[in-house]
């Protein structure tokens, strides 16, 4: 009995060709489940990656708070404000310096060349000039410095500095307004007249002439600017042997050490009518030099160049009260200055030229020649031809 095949066929064999071909096997399936309401399917992980290297930190340098540590402030020391305050001060200097080279009045007071005009010898020479100009003086300023009203302009005060360019002291060289020299296209004359018949550059040329010295600087101050320095700097400490009184101008100064003001000193270096003067211009320029020295030490010292009250107004001073040659600078002047210090301690030569009477109109032609061949030289000037 044929076997019959179950199904949908009835039981009935189905027709050939008919047959299915076989099932290949199942692959085996993961189970996944369903997600539950509410919540999210993750997916599917992905492979990590690998993290890069940590970064090295660049080596710590000496001095530096180790990494991590917050930085400090660094506290200002002892030292460090000494080096700003210190820093403060060249600054300070530095701009007054500016100020002050700016500032001064300058005038072409030097001759150029000219027939005859003395060669450059050892040492450096300056001509300085204290002038009469009452010029920005009102007429109280006048009468409180006893000036007069003398129209013109002349010379109270000639003076030649010589700075040496060796170990021998300097020499402060005093000129009698009054002598008698050949002065260019003007004939023989005072030595003054020539301050007013050219000014200082006719004056200069009269004296490198006269003297055989070349100059090489010029600085020239008026009464009221003398007058002003001394104020500015309170005053200069003077030593008065005797009671001073000026018969023309009616100025005393009494004896003994003190304080001159302004006024006071410009009537000392100013005095020849006295009792106390009796060489006339011989010794008011001697005290002219004295005096030179006493304000040349004032103004160096500490308690004028430290004290504001003293600076200040005395640097305010200064360019209203000199007057330079167009070719000078603050350096010039400054040399000048501290070689002139001495004056006071014997350390600078003053003198003035030798003449032959008590009225100072005429040199001594031998003497005269020792001293100026001795500053052209150089060399120590012979006591012999020194004239207190």
């Amino acid at each position: 009995m044929a076997m019959t095949y179950g199904g949908n066929y009835g039981g009935q064999q189905p027709p050939p060709g008919s047959r299915r071909p076989p099932r290949r096997p199942r692959e085996h399936q993961s189970a996944q489940l369903m997600p539950l309401p509410g919540r999210q399917q993750r997916p599917p992980q992905q492979p990590q990656r690998q993290a890069p290297p940590p970064r090295q930190r660049p080596p710590q340098r000496p001095g530096e708070p180790p990494a991590g540590r917050p930085r400090r402030r660094r506290r200002w020391g002892f030292g460090r404000v000494l080096l700003s305050l210190f820093l403060v001060f060249v600054l300070f200097i530095a701009g007054v310096w500016v100020y002050l080279e700016f500032s001064i009045n300058r005038v072409d007071a030097l001759p150029g060349e000219y027939e005859g005009r003395p060669a450059a010898a050892e040492g450096t020479n300056w001509l300085i000039v204290g002038s009469d100009s009452r010029q920005g003086l009102d007429p109280e300023d006048e009468a409180r410095l006893s000036t007069g009203d003398t129209g013109g302009q002349r010379t109270d005060t000639i003076m030649v500095a010589h700075l040496p360019d060796n170990g021998t002291p300097p020499t402060l060289l005093s000129l009698p307004r009054d002598s008698e020299v050949p002065i260019p296209g003007h004939g023989t004359n005072k030595i003054n007249a020539a301050f007013s018949f050219g000014g200082p550059k006719l004056l200069a040329q009269t004296v490198e002439q006269a003297t055989g010295l070349r100059l090489d600087h010029y600085a020239e101050i008026g009464f009221g600017g003398f007058a002003n320095i001394v104020d500015a700097v309170g005053g200069v400490e003077m030593d008065i042997p005797a009671e001073m009184h000026d018969t023309k101008t009616g100025i005393t100064i009494p004896a003994g050490k003190q304080e001159l003001d302004g006024a006071q000193a410009l009537g000392f270096v100013r005095m020849r009518y006295s009792e106390a003067t009796p060489r006339s211009d011989l010794d008011r320029i001697a005290n002219q030099r004295k005096f030179i020295g006493a304000l040349a030490d004032e103004v160096a010292s500490p308690w004028t160049v430290l004290n504001p009250f003293s600076l200040f107004p005395l640097l305010s001073s200064a360019p209203d009260a000199l007057t330079m040659d167009t070719g000078d600078h603050l350096h010039n002047l400054a040399a000048l200055g501290w070689a002139m210090r001495g004056i006071s301690s014997g350390g600078v030569v003053t003198t003035t030229v030798p003449v032959t009477s008590g009225s100072a109109r005429n040199w001594d032609g031998q003497k005269s020649e020792q001293l100026f061949d001795a500053l052209r030289t150089d060399q120590p000037i012979p006591d012999s031809v020194i004239v207190s």
